[in-house]
Order: structure tokens, then C-alpha cells, then sequence
């Protein structure tokens, strides 16, 4: 499909037959001759001489000439486009943060599985989280594991695959032995003011045994909390265990509650993957849509053809004035 992008030029088609019947004619002087034997010359040639102005004609040649010039050169003022298919694109417009925990207590192997078995913890956190990524199409997710110190494994992307790659290849251990779960929840806040996307969610996976924070679990939720973060907890361990291996809901509770949201408790894996089903009903695919169709200029057409002609016109003028001088 054409369009103009400047339709307004075309008011100026009119211009030279404005200018041509507005404005009065060109008037140049010329020298003239003075023949003591000029009614000779005109008795021998058969003309009858007058007085007065002469005025040049133009061929039909230059005038179909000049009126495709100046058509063209306002098409081009008019800046066609030729304009294509719309395109969509679609832009994230929630970013979740998963903060998994791979302290020294998520290898304790005390998680019932699906078939009955006890897993590792992280194992089958691993599992749950990584289908739970896999369905979050349409929003940005970042993944940040801790342990003795927290670190960002995967900045905030929507490339899914990517990130739950880097989830599998989490090991226990890789962060160090303790919990600084105070920390990760620091981490997540700074990683989330990078961020200029206003719905915020931050997933906290872990034991809740916080062994080695520089600030506390709760002040952090409370600091997220006044920056807008949403916080959900999900205790994954045995609250009837003992010393570091004990889940330690309240903390999780705790935190939980300073950030206005909620905890749950995953007491094997199937309650674990359906804490992730009720978080995909509650967040449904949310995407800011962009449409745009893309344009391509097309002013360069008309000026070509504009100069072709000309050139082609005073090829032909200047061709006819030699044959007319030849014979």
C-alpha cells in the first residue's frame, strides 16, 4: 500500500498556473538594426512588417515536459511510502525474581517426590522451578541462588530457556555452605531497581535457616516492600528437623509478613509444584503490546523520472534546433 506522508504538498500543483496568469509576462529589450534598405528586404522575403513586442511560444514538447516535472517534483514533496503489514510486538510487563536457596542444608535428601522416594531438596526444587519458568512466557525472569554469599545466576530476561539452563546447573554448595537468605533478598532489591517495569514479584525458595546475613531477612522485606517488590515465600524442608536442617518457618512467615505477602509451605513435591500451578492462575500472561508498520521511502522515484525527463526534453530540443539549422 502507498501513502503520502506530507499530502499538503499537492496544494502546490497549481502554483505555476497561478504564477502564469497572475503575474505578468517577462518584457526584455533587444537591439535592433536600422536598413536604409529594409522595404527591399521585405518586398524580396514577402513578409509584412509590424510593430511591436514578439512573444516566444513554447512547443507542446516543453510544456507536457514542464507539466510532468513539476507533477513529479510534488510527488515527491509528498514523501510516498510504501507501507507494509503490521507488525506486533510484544513486550514483557512483569518481572519475576526467583531467589533459590543452595545452601549446605538443601542436599539433606529428606523431599518426597512424586513416586514416593526421598529426593534431594534442591533436586526437586529444581524440577518444579524449572517447569514453572518454562510456562512464564510473556514476562521477564531473573534467577538469583545463595548460600554463604548471593549471586545473580540470570539478569532479568525472556529468554526462558536460558535461565532454566543455568537453574540445572546449580550444584549445592556452588555458593558456599550457609544461608545468608537476609542477603539474597538485598540483592534481589538492587537487582530490581535496574528495572523499569512497574508489577514486581520475588519468589523465595528455602529452609528459611538464616545462618550468615549482613541484614536481617525481615528489614530486607521491609525495604522491598517500600520498593514496590511483592514477596513470596515457600518453605521447602522438615520444620521437625534439627539444628541448620530445620525449616524455620518462621523467618519465612516473617518475611512474608514485612512485605505484605504470603508464605507457603511445600511439604513434598507435589504440594511444591502446586504452590507454582496457583501462582501461574494468580499471574496471567501479562505483555504490553506494540504495533508498528514498517515504511520504506519512495521519494527518489519521482525525482528520477522528474530528471530522466528533463534530460530527455532538451536532448530532443537540442536535436531538433541542429536539424532546423542544417536545413
Amino acid at each position: 500500500m502507498i501513502e503520502f506522508s506530507h499530502p499538503v504538498a499537492f496544494l502546490l500543483l497549481p502554483l505555476p498556473l497561478a504564477v502564469f496568469l497572475l503575474m505578468p509576462p517577462h518584457r526584455r529589450q533587444e537591439p535592433g538594426l536600422r536598413f536604409p534598405f529594409f522595404r527591399k528586404i521585405v518586398v524580396a522575403t514577402g513578409l509584412t512588417p509590424s510593430s511591436g513586442s514578439r512573444v516566444v511560444r513554447r512547443s507542446a514538447l516543453q510544456m507536457a515536459a514542464a507539466v510532468s516535472v513539476w507533477v513529479l517534483t510534488v510527488v515527491a514533496l509528498a514523501q510516498p511510502e510504501r507501507v507494509g503489514e503490521p507488525i506486533v510486538q510484544e513486550k514483557a510487563a512483569r518481572d519475576i525474581m526467583l531467589a533459590i536457596d543452595i545452601s549446605g542444608s538443601m542436599d539433606q535428601r529428606d523431599f518426597p517426590s512424586r513416586d514416593g522416594e526421598r529426593a534431594q531438596r534442591l533436586d526437586a526444587v529444581k524440577a518444579v522451578v524449572g517447569e514453572f519458568i518454562s510456562r512464564r512466557d510473556g514476562d521477564r525472569v531473573a534467577l538469583i541462588v545463595f548460600g554463604t554469599r548471593a549471586f545473580v545466576q540470570a539478569p532479568f530476561t525472556e529468554d526462558l530457556q536460558s535461565v532454566r539452563a543455568l537453574l540445572d546447573q546449580t550444584e549445592v554448595g556452588m555458593a558456599g555452605p550457609h544461608t545468608a537468605l537476609g542477603d539474597a533478598i538485598g540483592l534481589a532489591i538492587a537487582t530490581f531497581q535496574k528495572s523499569d517495569i512497574d508489577e514486581r514479584l520475588l519468589i523465595v525458595l528455602s529452609d528459611g535457616a538464616d545462618t550468615g546475613s549482613r541484614m536481617t531477612p525481615v528489614n530486607a522485606a521491609a525495604v522491598a516492600a517500600r520498593n514496590g517488590i511483592d514477596i513470596l515465600t515457600v518453605g521447602v524442608g522438615d520444620p521437625e528437623g534439627s539444628g541448620d536442617q530445620k525449616l524455620d518457618e518462621r523467618v519465612l512467615r516473617d518475611i512474608a509478613s514485612a512485605a505484605g505477602g504470603t508464605y507457603r509451605f511445600a511439604g513434598d513435591e507435589q504440594a511444591l509444584s502446586d504452590i507454582y500451578a496457583r501462582v501461574d492462575e494468580q499471574l496471567p500472561r501479562a505483555v504490553e503490546t506494540r504495533s508498528y508498520r514498517p515504511r520504506e521511502s519512495l521519494s527518489h522515484m519521482p525525482l528520477a523520472f522528474a530528471g530522466l525527463i528533463g534530460f530527455l526534453t532538451v536532448a530532443a530540443l537540442q536535436l531538433l534546433a541542429s536539424r532546423r539549422r542544417a536545413a
